[in-house]
């Protein structure tokens, strides 16, 4: 299996067999002794400064070239007609000046396998998509097409971008997703020679744990496509970026401080879609899929892009266990609780002198589900490692989230008031506002602290939700709360004065 280990956290395959694998979106990254750290500090000195400054004469000049065969195109010029004449002949040149950047990183790359040409297949399908550094694929095809957000385009590596002849995506387009399927099938089955369309039909970067749903968009034109795997296997994973993770910036820098990097970039033989396939994009992209985990020796799984969104959201709220919001919801569908609506019940009463932590068996019972392999996978989801027990007001918390999508945050952060009121009196204590807005709200304890004397103006020691909703609305970075979709995200965490 290409990809390590990065969280204990797993779900079932969707075809019900007990295929446990890795939450996708997590990749764990600490160095871990005191060996790893000396060595990255001594090579951060003597060699990340030196492999900077090549890097970027190598990336300002290929940019340079860019600008040259550019010169004189419109927008509109790169989308009519495909490069020719001496614009084309500067491509191997620029892919060769890309190629040596990543060698002058660290990083050797390797291929496998043949490119087809554009007429045995007008379309590049790449996967897995786990890291920044996957842009080297676009130097190892000599520069196809790739897929692009049109506001990206406005920083230096624009013109690069550009010389691909890019498909355009346009967020602020409502019909951005049908123009976009109308070009790369107008692309692919057009008579005139253009560049490969290269997709990542994931649309998110993972672990390389799984291979998760392949986006149909690529897949409407019914041509064959070239299957193309990328794996990076080096003995410390300082590529993958995830939704939980390092960041950039870090991943650049544990990166160019290894000694040596390797990416493997091996073609698969072209997939020649069935009549069926031709007919269903999406029955097409599942079968080319299940090549490409059976290359590369992964299992699948059914996550989206979506799941992302709705990770992203709950971790910004602070709602527990967020990262495992999509097992969850797996688990809570395989024992009935979506449908029953239990939780959203056992929300609106609060814990009223019920026991808040619980073992396995008191969870499976208060769920009124069977103690299975099911009930115990949610409870080690939320089990505290120090105790072996759950907070069942943290659990009940996590599936109000998911019960109520649509429901105003407001209604959400009542019940969370319920739950957490252990006094039963709906009279909060600061530190059970702390505890409350850092689940609910996004807060750090600080904020959360400030937020509730801002609110105890009187100075009694305690709030009551209907306090705090007054206060909050009056208040604009608030807003997000009484927005009746919880798929809104407001840009940042509120900011408390």
């Amino acid at each position: 299996m290409n990809g390590k280990k990065h969280s204990e956290t797993g779900t079932f395959s969707p075809d019900g067999m007990r295929a446990e694998i890795l939450n996708p979106f997590v990749h764990k990254l600490e160095l871990d002794n005191t060996y790893d750290k000396i060595r990255t500090a001594i090579f951060t000195v003597i060699l990340l400064p030196f492999r900077v400054i090549v890097i970027c004469y190598l990336i300002v000049t290929a940019w340079f070239l860019a600008c040259i065969g550019l010169y004189g195109l419109s927008e509109e010029d790169l989308r009519k007609k495909p490069m020719t004449g001496w614009r084309r002949s500067l491509k191997p040149l620029i892919c060769f000046i890309g190629k040596m950047s990543y060698l002058a990183g660290g990083m050797a790359i390797s291929i496998r396998g043949r490119q087809a040409s554009r007429k045995e297949a007008p379309i590049l399908v790449i996967a897995p998509h786990s890291s920044f550094l996957d842009s080297c694929i676009v130097y190892a095809t000599r520069m196809s097409s790739v897929i692009v957000r049109k506001e990206s385009m406005d920083n230096y590596v624009g013109k690069l971008i550009n010389y691909t002849q890019p498909v355009y995506v346009w967020r602020d387009d409502p019909n951005s997703r049908q123009n976009t399927i109308k070009e790369i099938i107008e692309r692919a089955t057009s008579k005139e020679d253009w560049p490969q369309v290269l997709i990542f039909p994931e649309g998110t970067c993972t672990n390389r744990s799984c291979l998760i749903t392949f986006k149909p968009g690529g897949f409407y034109p019914g041509v064959p496509v070239q299957p193309v795997t990328i794996r990076y296997p080096n003995a410390r994973d300082t590529v993958t970026w995830t939704w939980e993770g390092p960041g950039a910036l870090k991943l650049l820098w544990l990166t160019l401080t290894q000694v040596h990097s390797s990416c493997e970039i091996e073609f698969l033989p072209v997939y020649y879609p069935s009549e069926d396939e031709k007919r269903d994009p999406k029955l097409y992209a599942r079968n080319v899929r299940d090549v490409m985990a059976k290359a590369l020796g992964v299992p699948v799984l059914d996550y989206t892009y979506d799941d992302c969104r709705l990770i992203a959201r709950a971790k910004q709220l602070g709602i527990p266990c967020a990262s495992a919001i999509r097992e969850i919801s797996e688990l809570r569908a395989q024992l009935g609780l979506d449908r029953s609506h239990l939780e959203v019940h056992l929300a609106s009463e609060g814990l009223k002198g019920k026991k808040k932590w619980l073992n396995k068996e008191e969870f499976a019972q208060r769920l009124g589900v069977p103690y299975d392999i099911n009930s115990q996978r949610l409870f080690d989801i939320f089990v505290q490692n120090s105790s072996g027990l759950v907070n069942f007001a943290d659990y009940i918390l996590c599936a109000m989230f998911l019960s109520l999508p649509h429901a105003p945050l407001s209604h959400i952060l009542s019940c969370t008031f319920r739950l957490y009121d252990e006094t039963h009196t709906g009279f909060i204590k600061c530190d059970t506002f702390e505890e409350i807005a850092i689940r609910v709200l996004g807060l750090c304890r600080e904020d959360a602290q400030n937020t509730f004397r801002q609110v105890d103006l009187d100075e009694k020691g305690y709030i009551t939700y209907e306090e705090f909703i007054k206060f909050a609305k009056e208040k604009n970075e608030y807003a997000f709360l009484f927005v009746s979709d919880n798929s809104f995200k407001p840009k940042t965490k509120p900011k408390v004065q």
